[in-house]
């Protein structure tokens, strides 16, 4: 099968695109720049162009000329902040590209089936947990709200085209590769941190709560997502697991050589956090697929990446 997979360079992308290629698949991996290239232990089966997303002429192009049988659109900006201070571009990055990647396969001669990685943030702050599939949404950002509108436009151009459709939502998802800034990934950074020998701050003093899942699990998820899920509908891919902030800071501690402090959460993240989150993996669990890196052997896996990338 040809795969192209937009952002495949990133976190989940490039572990996605490896993954494929060891299957035989052949993937093309579409990313706005090189700096991640590194994220690639092999490149066999995979080519790599540099095209942003927001570029459609030249995203036309590589469609016409690699002829995908599957798109995952991974693509698009994913800091809040960023959103908020150039709102257009975010629509660009992570709403439009998304329809006219749509649009692009409707008028297709060739099949082609699209898979949309969308994220957490698209909820807000849910009234009751744990969150499912059918939970309201009310995004408490322009990131989440472009995110959610690309979810609908995939369910509408199934509904109406016949476009065999998937989107799948990510919890907090943590592993190597994933980037070790605070307002990218809080997680990853901790671990960073704290096999830096650092000190730690947490926020809302720890009595604060997420879903985390390792990147294995992620990956996993959507292959069965791919590969069993009914066209035109959701998947969460969760541990559905409370982890309690102040957990991991005393597994940190007992992991590495760093100290933890708990503050109280700054006035702009309370505007923009979603709160206590956790969430039913039963849809994606009656597919066969199931979690299998709890909390501790996660955070070894990645404290043991950092330890290879600093030695290598």
């Amino acid at each position: 099968m040809k795969i192209m997979i937009t952002g495949g360079l990133g976190f989940v992308g490039s572990h996605l695109a490896e993954e494929f290629s060891k299957n035989g698949h052949k993937i093309t991996i579409l990313t706005k720049s090189f700096d991640k290239i590194s994220n690639l232990k092999s490149q066999k089966q995979i080519q790599i162009e540099k095209i942003n997303v927001t570029n459609f002429q030249k995203l036309s192009d590589s469609i016409d000329k690699n002829k995908p049988d599957l798109i995952i659109h991974l693509a698009g900006e994913t800091s809040h902040s960023k959103s908020f201070k150039n709102p257009i571009n975010d629509i660009d990055s992570n709403s439009k590209s998304t329809l006219f990647l749509l649009e692009k396969i409707k008028n297709m001669k060739k099949k082609c089936a699209f898979v949309l990685g969308s994220t957490f943030i698209v909820v807000g702050r849910p009234n009751k947990l744990p969150v499912t599939e059918d939970t309201p949404c009310n995004p408490t950002t322009l990131y989440g709200t472009n995110r959610l509108a690309s979810e609908f436009y995939c369910k509408i151009y199934h509904n109406v085209y016949g476009i065999n459709t998937k989107i799948f939502r990510i919890t907090n998802s943590f592993g190597p590769r994933e980037q070790t800034i605070p307002k990218k990934n809080a997680v990853n950074y901790l671990i960073h941190e704290a096999f830096n020998g650092k000190n730690i701050t947490i926020y809302n003093e720890g009595k604060i709560f997420r879903d985390l899942i390792y990147i294995t699990d992620v990956v996993s998820g959507i292959k069965t997502i791919i590969n069993k899920g009914k066209p035109g509908e959701l998947y969460w891919i969760s541990s559905s697991k409370k982890t309690w902030f102040y957990q991991l800071g005393n597994l940190l501690e007992k992991m590495t050589n760093a100290k933890v402090s708990y503050t109280k959460t700054p006035s702009y993240t309370k505007k923009v956090d979603v709160g206590n989150f956790v969430v039913s993996n039963k849809k994606l669990k009656n597919l066969g697929w199931t979690p299998k890196v709890d909390l501790k052997a996660g955070i070894q896996n990645t404290l043991d990446f950092f330890e290879l990338s600093k030695n290598s």
